[in-house]
């Protein structure tokens, strides 16, 4: 059974940092993409990034320039840097892993941009 498990969430002021990390199970994960998207209250989900299975990256416009997702396969483990945190970057942050079954998702980890 795959599961995804994220950490890293937490409460930071604008212009922080924080560190995304998803850790997947039950198979190696290779050969599949991965990504984020997120879902502020009152919001539909958004897409944010993904890396592919040979690490080609695709961002939001909204998050270009301040986000970094970037994976390693050793540790099946895919992690996301945002950097110059803004308080509209508040969401419930999930990953999910792209496999010919369809795609898996973990819980989600809360993300809070707040002076």
């Amino acid at each position: 059974q795959v599961q995804l498990v994220e950490s890293g969430g937490g409460l930071v002021q604008p212009g922080g940092s924080l560190r995304l990390s998803c850790a997947a199970s039950g198979r190696e994960f290779r050969t599949n993409d991965m990504g984020w998207y997120r879902q502020a209250p009152g919001k539909q989900r958004e897409f944010v990034a993904r890396v592919t299975s040979v690490g080609i990256t695709d961002y939001a416009d909204s998050v270009k320039g301040r986000f970094a997702i970037s994976r390693d396969n050793a540790k099946n483990t895919m992690y996301l840097q945002m950097n110059s945190l803004k308080p509209e970057d508040t969401a419930v942050y999930r990953c999910y892993i792209q496999t010919q079954l369809g795609a898996y998702w973990g819980q989600g980890t809360q993300v809070t941009v707040s002076s």
